[in-house]
């Protein structure tokens, strides 16, 4: 395909950077974006050129040649180099019904930030628009969605299938990330109120005023800005429901008396109103820090505490329930496999390494792991190399003498591999280091060596 001097000049005029490929996987046009990106992630010399060059010389991880042989578009993908953070669609190309190519168009972290205030006013926009009960969605979990072989895991969903079917207070105490949300949606979803509205909010989003307007609603002209004819808070939205406070811990002392209220006399009064109504709703509270710690120190109300502390339910954190793992990550890269349209696996030397690690974000850090893993292999099998250097330097410390020797061996043959390509001066060690995404300090260090700049 020739790109001729309109259609080039088009595409240096956008701010998104634009590839494309042929169907063997060599780059046929790159716009200027796209190459000031190449240039700077030190793919190219300024010099260099690249059309005719295969896009995997320059970016062995490239995805692009794989959207062109699947013949699928992947859609949002997030990737970080060095300097740079952005998002790619790539669309494969067909002409007479035959895939002739690929295009990729990336969206840099700049230019989405400088969108950031229109859409975050659109979104306010909306929001001042709509109705709690507009904006609920069907909970999709229940507690054939938590995981639980660990003697720990069993207890906790036993006991919560147990209080599921009552209307008391349930308060999660459990670090970031362990699944209160599912927790709190399963519980909603096997409970009498199933057929009613559950609404949840994350108390540390919100100042103390927008959350007060959020949970207990207002009156028409209550405020500046206030919508016409009022509006409902969570509370009266979810009559006959469910309202899931997540960080309940952040709430201010003035709106946990307010809240206190609710749970003592099932009865709200809206902001501007004086008038009191009556709600039926069962509240499940969340917190990560230690509630009995804030009260203490005076930062939440003994009598709230124990109010909402009905019946604790203290989830475990995953370090706490290693051989919950292995099902999780099955879970998550089938779910990656779907998003991909790619069959994605992980190797045993892999999850060996994830089994060892001490997972400080719990399932969230889990499949944020995995995820940025997916998009880096290339023929569907995550191996150690994929993983981010925190997982395995970490887990290489508990791995057996001999399986630890051997990733490190694998990582110098990887490293040497690239310097044999690039060079072995300071230049294609950076190279290297850039395309296996470590620092060249530690490149060094893991080929035992000192850098040039070291004593």
């Amino acid at each position: 395909m020739v790109i001729n001097k309109e259609v080039r000049a088009l595409f240096d005029a956008m701010s998104e950077g634009i590839v494309y490929i042929d169907h063997d996987g060599r780059i046929v046009f790159v716009n200027r974006a796209y190459r000031r990106f190449l240039e700077m992630e030190n793919h190219i010399n300024p010099d260099q050129r690249v059309e005719g060059l295969y896009l995997r010389e320059l970016r062995p991880n490239a995805q692009l040649p794989d959207v062109v042989k699947n013949e699928l578009p992947v859609l949002h993908v997030p990737r970080k180099e060095q300097t740079d953070i952005y998002f790619v669609n790539m669309y494969p190309v067909s002409i007479d019904g035959k895939i002739v190519g690929g295009l990729s168009v990336v969206t840099f972290i700049e230019e989405a930030r400088n969108f950031k205030p229109e859409i975050e006013s659109f979104i306010q926009d909306g929001k001042q628009n709509s109705r709690p009960e507009e904006i609920q969605r069907k909970v999709p979990h229940t507690f054939a969605s938590i995981t639980a072989v660990a003697p720990l895991s069993m207890a906790v969903k036993r006991m919560a299938m147990r209080i599921a079917d009552t209307d008391a207070t349930v308060l999660l105490e459990s670090e970031s990330g362990t699944g209160k949300e599912l927790y709190a949606q399963a519980i909603h979803n096997a409970s009498r109120r199933r057929d009613s509205m559950f609404l949840a909010i994350n108390c540390a989003n919100f100042s103390k005023d927008i959350l007060e307007s959020e949970l207990f609603g207002y009156e028409d002209g209550a405020f500046t800005g206030a919508r016409k004819g009022g509006k409902k808070g969570f509370f009266e939205a979810a009559h006959g429901g469910t309202v899931f406070l997540d960080e309940v811990s952040e709430m201010e002392l003035s709106l946990q008396a307010k809240l206190l209220r609710v749970l003592q006399e099932h009865r709200v009064r809206r902001i501007g109103g004086v008038e009191e109504i009556s709600v039926d709703v069962r509240i499940i509270a969340a917190c990560n820090a230690d509630l009995l710690h804030c009260v203490e120190e005076r930062k939440f109300r003994n009598d709230l505490y124990f109010r909402l502390n009905v019946f604790p339910l203290r989830i475990p954190a995953l370090r706490e329930r290693t051989e919950e793992i292995s099902l999780l990550a099955k879970d998550i890269l089938a779910d990656m496999s779907r998003r991909l349209k790619q069959k994605i696996t992980i190797n045993d030397q892999a999850m060996k390494c994830l089994m060892a690690y001490h997972w400080p974000g719990n399932i969230r850090e889990l499949r944020n792991v995995l995820e940025f893993s997916s998009y880096l292999t290339v023929d569907g099998i995550i191996d150690i190399s994929h993983l981010p250097e925190n997982c395995t330097s970490f887990a290489q410390s508990d791995l057996p003498q001999g399986l630890a020797a051997k990733v490190r061996a694998f990582e110098r043959e990887e490293i040497s591999k690239l310097l044999h390509k690039y060079g072995s001066d300071t230049r294609g060690k950076q190279k290297a280091a850039n395309i296996l995404g470590i620092s060249l300090a530690t490149l060094y260090n893991k080929l035992g060596i000192v850098s040039e700049n070291g004593k």
